[in-house]
């Protein structure tokens, strides 16, 4: 797909899916704004777009942090046509009899507000020109949400954000603007490896699961986990869940 002219944003594009992606949509002529907290993977990332001919902006920023996320907003010469809000946490895990509020509070932050605020701040600019792309990477946890037990903030700030995604795109009906959940999968990121590296007394069900996945190969890479979203932007679509298990490579 073409995005010659077009600016992006992706969050989360230090490594693994959001890497991808951005790369993707580098590959498609958009000039990305890579976001992520690692100073290290953001530049490295923005080089990576560099030597394939692109134009990229590395943005280290903690989207939590409303003054980082608005600073680094503000060094994106220019309106944001296309955003992929990516960055998320998985923690905290374990009993809810053991959760620290607090840290529950947190990863709603991170999964659910921080994205809503990125969203809102794009969004005038987007609507006044008649086009726009919006993306929130979920998981399709959200559809069996039992399924994984032991990571109660994860699973409520996920399916929160496609009630978000799903109710804005509603909104912005005929506005030119869209908004899409994207699930990528399960995908052999270094989130996967953690829960994974995690005692497996606290999340047993899910630790037995990740291992198995892990073990028969059952993981996307997130080349691949990535490839079919710049195609999909490229439509008019909104108000979809795509889910990568469900769309062919």
């Amino acid at each position: 797909m073409s995005f010659h002219g077009r600016t992006a944003l992706v969050t989360g594009a230090g490594r693994g899916i959001g890497r991808e992606i951005a790369l993707g949509l580098a590959r498609g002529g958009a000039r990305v704004a890579v976001l992520a907290r690692s100073a290290d993977q953001v530049t490295e990332t923005a080089e990576l777009i560099r030597r394939q001919g692109g134009e990229a902006w590395a943005l280290p920023a903690d989207v939590a942090d409303k003054a980082a996320r608005e600073q680094a907003l503000e060094k994106i010469p220019g309106p944001v046509d296309i955003l992929v809000n990516n960055a998320a946490v998985v923690e905290p895990l374990g009993p809810s009899t053991r959760v620290d509020p607090e840290e529950w509070t947190t990863a709603l932050l991170v999964n659910v507000v921080a994205v809503s605020a990125l969203t809102f701040a794009s969004l005038p600019a987007m609507v006044e020109r008649g086009w726009g792309r919006i993306v929130n990477v979920s998981s399709g946890i959200v559809a069996t949400p039992g399924g994984m037990v032991g990571g109660n903030a994860y699973v409520t700030g996920k399916a929160a954000l496609e009630a978000h995604t799903l109710n804005l795109a509603a909104e912005l009906a005929g506005s030119g603007v869209t908004a899409n959940v994207y699930r990528p999968g399960s995908v052999d990121t270094a989130m996967q490896a953690w829960i994974r590296s995690r005692d497996e007394r606290d999340i047993p069900a899910l630790h037995r699961r990740f291992h198995d996945n892990h073990r028969n190969g059952r993981l996307f890479t997130p080349e691949a986990s990535a490839s079919a979203l710049p195609a999909r932007l490229g439509g008019t679509a909104t108000g979809e869940i795509w889910d990568v298990a469900g769309i062919p490579a």
